[in-house]
């Protein structure tokens, strides 16, 4: 995959395809590598967006699921997309969920996969001894139904942020963000419809945070996809693509009828 790195100001963001914008938001340890398969398929029809989350650059007073909704409004405004189709995994879903329900104006749906904002059993709030490879291995494992999705690529990339102890500190600083930013009062006024993408094997927001998402927010609907941990799209792309794809036809504004 190799697609322009644009930039506008101070955001850098990849932007493939024309319609209306469906909008990607990655995790705490994401990439764009994440959305791949995703960027591939819906280019055809969807101006498909991913910004590139500043989640180790902001200050530490804005390492926030707070800070960075902010810098996801900013970067709508300045772009100025309208009927947008939200779509986050994991920490990314949260910060789509806390901007929807702060800026609903210019979201048409809104698509969570493995989604913080009610629970989350994640890294924990404390790291071994830099250095130790073996242990990112298996905790990058741990995202995946199947271990083999953690390749020697994978795993390097995470080393390498949590081998930097501010990069370290600001990692624990969304971490326990997220877990204090609890949505499940909120979650009621979410006013657009919503698809729930799940990996039943999901171990880091396991199958019943997906239920209790269908639950709280009114117009959703739940798909769990077997085999699947806690990032569908990079581990089962085609099943993932065929649902969200039937979820985005029903959003097409019907024909007049005579």
């Amino acid at each position: 995959m190799s697609y322009q790195v644009k930039q506008d100001g101070k955001f850098k963001y990849i932007e493939e395809g024309s319609g209306e914008p469906l909008l990607l938001l990655h995790g705490l340890f994401g990439a764009l590598s994440n959305f791949k398969h995703l960027i591939e398929y819906f280019n055809k029809t969807h101006k498909v967006v991913v910004p590139m989350l500043p989640l180790l650059d902001l200050d530490l007073l804005h390492t926030s699921v707070g800070g960075l909704q902010k810098f996801v409004h900013k970067f709508i405004e300045s772009r100025n997309y309208e009927s947008i189709h939200l779509l986050g995994n994991s920490l990314g879903g949260h910060v789509a969920l806390v901007h929807i329900l702060k800026h609903p104006e210019r979201i048409k749906s809104l698509i969570l996969t493995g989604s913080s904002g009610l629970f989350e059993s994640g890294m924990g709030d404390t790291y071994p001894k830099r250095g130790d490879k073996e242990y990112i291995r298996g905790k990058t494992a741990l995202t995946f139904y199947d271990p083999a999705m953690a390749t020697d690529e994978l795993v390097n990339e995470v080393f390498e942020i949590t081998n930097n102890r501010l990069k370290v500190i600001k990692i624990i600083a969304l971490a326990k963000s997220a877990i204090r930013n609890n949505l499940g009062e909120e979650l009621n006024q979410v006013k657009q419809p919503t698809c729930l993408i799940w990996g039943n094997n999901d171990t880091i927001t396991p199958p019943f945070v997906a239920k209790e998402f269908n639950r709280l927010i009114p117009n959703s609907e739940l798909h769990f996809i077997d085999k699947c941990g806690h990032a569908p799209m990079m581990e089962v792309p085609d099943e993932f693509n065929k649902i969200l794809e039937g979820f985005l036809l029903k959003l097409k504004t019907p024909a007049a009828t005579v």
